[in-house]
């Protein structure tokens, strides 16, 4: 393997470098993301009325199109170096088993206890509900990576948590359900019988796997029916790709110490929260005009709301009791197959993602669940990370860019967000080694199904 003598093999910050503000990306986007609608009147949501939902601080923060600044709070700052910066890695192993001419770089996110970014917005939604002074919060996780940073994070703060966990990971996953216990959490396999919405999905969809949608239902319920809680979301909304801008903020500064230009960015897309943090302050510059780069959000051909979706008001969950949002989505009543990327089976994607993909300034891919966990397990024998399945997503496509390099003969740079380690995911990889992993990819018909029953929003 040789280096270059210019490039250490891990990039990291110091404390001091550590941002100081998360960056807001809809300051400077010209045409802004459609406001929440309110789903009895369809006119748009006020802060009083979203403030029935979340924390009064995180409701502001979704609100804000104008400020591209927002401090970090000195509490959350702290936390934060815990396990944060986090590195930026060139990996020079798979550039040289690939024999590419590109170089390729990934921000390793997995060096916490949760295991992925997820963490970063979780703090932030537990600082506001402590300061708030509330008993607890109530959410919903997929792969149940945010089950667990909400959980460590609720932990630290000594809030109750309630997490309603997608019942195909709740029994993928069952150490991942266990490590949320073992922080204070109550983990309910949804759709359950606990709540009305619960209740009324399993009588629609007897036997059903689950979907996010199903389990932001379920939370939502509990929270505005029980006094002293609030809902927290991990993904889609502005607020979490608020404060997940730090993953690219660091990643920037890494990169500009260093003189590093990337030429394609590559994350995962799911709800939104690990692509927009990652390419946030590039986009910014994209935005400005300072500054062109090539971004590829990457989902699974299981749920794919970008490459395959519409661009519609739609509700945020299955049982149509949240806000309405604009967004790329595939309808609330969709239920994807059970695939082993649970942090990707949203029906939707953020309304700040789904406006840029509209306007041009990013490309959406979908993949293969196998070739997916082809590349995962390449990755892991070639740099020794067992990457999670979701951003496995995105190594799938950096390394056919870099083919394509390698075609070509162009020295591009290629940055992708490596956002979760996958040791909580091996039922997964048991199935993709004994050969028995499908890859289910939605009919048209069953689209058209789900596309017929979105809501009817006058614009």
């Amino acid at each position: 393997m040789k280096l270059d003598s210019n490039i250490p093999y891990k990039i990291y910050l110091t404390e001091e470098e550590l941002p100081r503000a998360w960056y807001n990306v809809r300051a400077d986007m010209i045409n802004k993301p459609a406001p929440l609608l309110n789903p009895e009147t369809h006119k748009p949501m006020t802060a009083e009325e979203l403030s029935v939902v979340f924390c009064d601080e995180l409701v502001a923060q979704e609100l804000n199109e104008t400020d591209r600044e927002i401090p970090i709070p000195d509490d959350i700052r702290d936390f934060y170096k815990m396990y944060r910066p986090a590195p930026l890695v060139r990996a020079y192993c798979l550039e040289e088993k690939l024999q590419t001419p590109a170089k390729i770089y990934y921000k390793f996110e997995g060096n916490n206890t949760s295991g992925s970014h997820k963490l970063n917005s979780a703090i932030a939604q537990a600082h506001y509900a402590k300061k708030q002074g509330l008993k607890g919060v109530t959410t919903e996780t997929g792969a149940g990576q945010w089950g667990t940073a909400l959980s460590m994070a609720c932990s630290y703060y000594g809030l109750d948590c309630k997490v309603f966990m997608v019942k195909c990971s709740y029994e993928q996953k069952p150490f991942r359900r266990e490590v949320m216990r073992t922080y204070g959490a109550s983990v309910t396999p949804s759709p359950s019988m606990e709540t009305k919405v619960g209740r009324a999905i399993l009588k629609e969809h007897p036997g059903t796997a689950g979907s996010l949608g199903c389990a932001i239902s379920e939370a939502v319920e509990v929270a505005t029916g029980l006094d002293g809680y609030r809902y927290v979301l991990g993904s889609v909304l502005n607020q979490v790709m608020l404060h997940q801008s730090i993953i690219g903020l660091e990643t920037k500064t890494a990169m500009d110490k260093y003189n590093i230009v990337p030429d394609i960015i590559i994350g995962c897309a799911g709800g939104g929260s690990n692509l927009g943090g990652l390419i946030a302050p590039f986009m910014g510059e994209k935005l400005r005009g300072e500054r062109d780069y090539q971004f590829i959000a990457v989902e699974p051909k299981s749920c794919p709301s970008l490459t395959r979706g519409v661009y519609a008001y739609d509700y945020c969950d299955t049982g149509a009791v949240c806000p309405l949002a604009k967004m790329y989505t595939l309808g609330s009543n969709f239920i994807p197959s059970a695939s082993h990327a649970g942090g990707l089976r949203y029906h939707g994607m953020s309304s700040t993602l789904s406006q840029l993909y509209a306007d041009g300034y990013m490309e959406a891919r979908s993949v293969e669940q196998t070739k997916v966990f082809e590349a995962a397990e390449y990755f892991a024998r070639i740099e020794g990370i067992l990457p999670a399945p979701e951003s496995s997503h995105a190594i799938r496509v950096a390394i056919d860019e870099a083919l394509k390099c390698k075609e070509t003969g162009e020295e591009k740079t290629i940055l992708f967000g490596l956002t979760g380690t996958g040791y909580f995911d091996m039922y997964a990889y048991e199935k993709f080694h004994n050969g028995i992993m499908n890859d289910y990819i939605p009919s048209d018909e069953e689209l058209q199904a789900s596309f017929a029953r979105l809501p009817k929003v006058e614009e």
